[in-house]
C-alpha cells in the first residue's frame, strides 16, 4: 500500500508513475486527499474536545474545594455533553479512517523508474538469454513423452478432481521430488532458512501481501472457515513478520519454503493449459527476503543470480524479461520473469518471477524495523520462485529427451534420482 504521507507530499508523482501501469489514479488521489482533510478536521475537533474535558476536570476540583458547587455542577453537565460529542466524533473518525484505508488499498504499487511502458506481455523487455534453443526433428511435447514413459497421468487426475490436477507416477514422482530437494538444498547453501508453512491463510494474511482485494477471484476459498488456499508460499512466509518491529541488525531475513500452490486460473483455456503448462495445483520452492530499504535492489540482483544458477545447473535454455507496466503485478515495483525454452512445444514457458515490492507489502502488514537511535520505518520485501515445478518438469522432459524416447537426467539431479536416464 502506498503510504499516505508520500501521496500527500507527491500527489502528481503518484498519478504520473501509475500511468506506467495503465492505471488512472487521478480520481483516487482526489478522493483520498479529500477524505484525509475530513479526517484531520474530525481529529482536530476531537482533540479540542478532549483538551476542554481535561481543562474542566481541573476546574471542577478547584470549584468544589472553594465551595462553588453550582458552578462545578454546570461544568459537570458540560462534561457530559462533551463525552457524548466525543463518542460521536470517535465513531466518525473511525469510519473516515476505514474509508481512507479502503480507498488507499485500491492503488497499485508505484513502478520502479526502469519499468518499461506497455500494455501486455508482448511489450516486456528481454534483458538476458542463455543456452541452446535449437530443436531436433524428433522432439515431442512433454505430455507425449511422459505418457510413453508412464511418468504422468492426466486422465486419472481429471477423474479424481478435474482438469489441472495431474498425477505424477513412477519416475515422474521421483523427478518431482528430486527437483524439490535440489532447489531446497541450493537455497540452504545460499543462506535461506527453510520453513514449513500452512497451506491455508486467513483474510488478514491475504490482504497483507496484496492478494486481497486484487486477486480474490484467482484463489480457492474455504467459506466455512474464511480461509484461502495459498497461491504461493510467499503469502505465509512474509506474514510471519506481520505486525512485527525488527532490529536493523536482523537484516537480511532470508527464508525459503516448499509448498503446494493453488490457483483457480479463471479464464485460462486452449493450448496454453495443455499438459503441465497451467495447473490449478502445483509445487514450488519460494525464496523470500526482508531487507533494509537501501539494500533491496542489490538483493533483487542477488535473487536473480540465484535463479540463473539453478537453470544453468539444470542445463535449461532460458531468458530473463523485465515486465512492462501492463504486465507487472498490482503489488510489485519491479519484476523479472524467467522463461525456459520448451523444445517439444517450441515456446517459452515462465518458471519464475523475482520481484521487489519495496515497502508496499510492509505498509499493509505493519512490518517495520528500528535502528539503534531511530524511529520505526518500513522494511522492504522481495520474493522469487526458485523454482516453480510444472514447467521446469515440462522443459526437462522435452529438452532432455533422446531420439529413442528416453530422458537424460541432468548431472545435478542424478544423485537425487539414483539414475542418469529415464
Amino acid at each position: 500500500m502506498i503510504t499516505l504521507n508520500f501521496l500527500k507530499e507527491h500527489p502528481q508523482e503518484v498519478i504520473d508513475r501509475l500511468k506506467v501501469k495503465n492505471f488512472d489514479a487521478e480520481q483516487y488521489v482526489e478522493i483520498i486527499l479529500a477524505i484525509d482533510t475530513q479526517r484531520r478536521d474530525i481529529q482536530k475537533r476531537l482533540d479540542n474536545n478532549l483538551a476542554r474535558q481535561n481543562q474542566i476536570a481541573k476546574q471542577i476540583g478547584q470549584l468544589f474545594k472553594s465551595g462553588n458547587v453550582a458552578e462545578a455542577q454546570a461544568l459537570k453537565d458540560e462534561t457530559s455533553e462533551l463525552k457524548v460529542a466525543e463518542k460521536n466524533m470517535s465513531a466518525e473518525l473511525s469510519e473516515k479512517e476505514r474509508e481512507l484505508n479502503n480507498t488507499l488499498v485500491l492503488l497499485p504499487n508505484l513502478p520502479h523508474s526502469s519499468v518499461p511502458k506497455g500494455k501486455s506481455a508482448d511489450d516486456n523487455e528481454i534483458v538476458y538469454s542463455w543456452g541452446d534453443t535449437s530443436v531436433q526433428s524428433f522432439m515431442k511435447p512433454h505430455w507425449d513423452v511422459a505418457a510413453d514413459l508412464k511418468m504422468l497421468d492426466f486422465e486419472t487426475g481429471v477423474k479424481i478432481t478435474g482438469a489441472g490436477f495431474p498425477i505424477y507416477i513412477n519416475k515422474g514422482a521421483k523427478l518431482q521430488r528430486a527437483l524439490i530437494n535440489f532447489f531446497l538444498d541450493k537455497a540452504a547453501q545460499a543462506g535461506y532458512n527453510e520453513v514449513q508453512v500452512p497451506y491455508m491463510v486467513n483474510e488478514d494474511s491475504a490482504y497483507a501481501t496484496g492478494q486481497l482485494p486484487d486477486k480474490e477471484g484467482q484463489m480457492y476459498y474455504v467459506k466455512e472457515d474464511n480461509f484461502y488456499l495459498i497461491p504461493t508460499a510467499e503469502v505465509p512466509l512474509t506474514n510471519i513478520y506481520r505486525n512485527v518491529i525488527l532490529k536493523e541488525s536482523d537484516f537480511p531475513i532470508k527464508q525459503c519454503a516448499y509448498s503446494a500452490c493453488f490457483r483457480r486460473e479463471a479464464g485460462s483455456y486452449g493450448k496454453d493449459v495443455r499438459g503441465l503448462n497451467r495447473l490449478h495445483q502445483f509445487d514450488k520452492v519460494e525464496i523470500v527476503q526482508i531487507v533494509h530499504p537501501e539494500k533491496s535492489y542489490e538483493v533483487l540482483e542477488e535473487m536473480k543470480a540465484h535463479v540463473k544458477n539453478l537453470l544453468e545447473e539444470l542445463g535449461l535454455p532460458y531468458r530473463i524479461v523485465r515486465l512492462c507496466g501492463g504486465d507487472i503485478s498490482f503489488t510489485s515495483a519491479l519484476t523479472f520473469d524467467f522463461e525456459v525454452f520448451s523444445k517439444g512445444q517450441q515456446k517459452w514457458l515462465e518458471v519464475s518471477s523475482v520481484s521487489n515490492f519495496e515497502s508496499f507489502q510492509a505498509n499493509r502488514m505493519k512490518l517495520r524495523f528500528k535502528s539503534e537511535n531511530g524511529k520505526p520505518q518500513l522494511a522492504h520485501t522481495l520474493n522469487g520462485s526458485a523454482l516453480a515445478l510444472p514447467r521446469i518438469m515440462a522443459a526437462l522432459i522435452e529438452d532432455c529427451q533422446t531420439e529413442d524416447g528416453h530422458i537424460i537426467i541432468p548431472k545435478v539431479l542424478q544423485a537425487y534420482m539414483a539414475c542418469d536416464l529415464i
